[in-house]
């Protein structure tokens, strides 16, 4: 091993080499660095001993499918996140408090093939993974508001949805739309209509629990999903949102505008068949604030 641990020490990847009883026989500076365990330290030790976390059955029942067969194991971010429990690279903002890892397990043979021990490579793909959430989250947000789209809303309607029918759990929803928002736009302009929904969206997200869900329908129309919440206090949480709005300043262009909404609450009821027809609820009891003078909750 001496004359390619220079090589070894180099790569830009963890390397670890276990014998047949799982004890440490290499440690390269990659792992020394970011485990902070000298080579010197772990040589020799039981790997359980100082990553007591690895000592699961699938970990070793991988290990010993490589040392009896000559299998490979391969370990994805995506499947397990990570085997060592190291921390991100600090040099890029990272969603991750553990560093995402992709690992690969192999055999290592005598010359007379037989197996004597087995490697492990551990190689860092957080970067990859935050990217990869980044699309994630860009593909369930609108990108003017940051609120979820609503092909999100409609995916998470439905599995809450199928929650209500197996646990009889309440769920409510609250959709809203910003009242003669045409003419805002016409008045004074898209630019300022764009700023007013962000505005909105960011009041309204900054009032709701972390367990709900506010998405962008269309144009200036809104909804809430409120799981948990039954619908004398969906009609509560609604008022609060027409209270904030109708107080909210919104300045541009060194003008003050105020806006108002008008919303319509519904709450999943035994004749309910599906969580299209909770919206259409909702959407009925938009429809009759807005006739019947907005700036208003009404509830179905």
């Amino acid at each position: 091993m001496n004359e390619f641990s220079q090589i070894l020490d180099s790569v830009n990847l963890g390397l670890v080499i276990l014998d047949a009883d799982l004890r440490v026989r290499y440690w390269n500076r990659w792992m020394e660095s970011r485990s902070g365990i000298a080579a010197e330290r772990i040589a020799g030790a039981l790997l359980f001993d100082f990553f007591p976390s690895l000592k699961t059955p699938a970990f070793i029942r991988s290990c010993k499918s490589v040392l009896t067969f000559g299998n490979f194991s391969f370990f994805s971010q995506k499947l397990h996140r990570f085997l060592f429990p190291f921390r991100p690279d600090s040099s890029f903002e990272s969603r991750f408090e553990q560093m995402q890892q992709s690992c690969t397990m192999g055999p290592l043979r005598n010359d007379d093939t037989t197996i004597s021990a087995l490697y492990l490579t551990v190689q860092d793909v957080t970067e990859l993974a935050a990217y990869e959430h980044r699309l994630m989250e860009m593909n369930m947000r609108d990108g003017l508001t940051g609120a979820y789209n609503r092909r999100f809303l409609e995916k998470r309607m439905e599995e809450e949805f199928n929650r209500h029918v197996r646990y009889s759990r309440s769920l409510s929803v609250v959709m809203f739309d910003i009242d003669f928002f045409k003419k805002v736009n016409d008045s004074y302009g898209h630019l300022c209509g764009d700023l007013i929904l962000k505005d909105i969206a960011g009041e309204i997200a900054a009032m709701i629990r972390t367990t709900d869900f506010l998405a962008r329908y269309g144009g200036e129309e809104f909804c809430c999903l409120l799981p948990e919440t039954d619908l004398p206090a969906a009609q509560m949480i609604a008022e609060r949102f027409r209270s904030r709005v109708a107080e909210a300043q919104h300045i541009y262009q060194g003008q003050e505008i105020y806006v108002t909404i008008s919303l319509g609450v519904a709450a999943l009821t035994p004749g309910l068949s599906s969580c299209h027809a909770l919206l259409k609820k909702a959407d009925d009891a938009l429809y009759e604030a807005k006739r019947s003078g907005r700036n208003r909750v009404v509830a179905c």
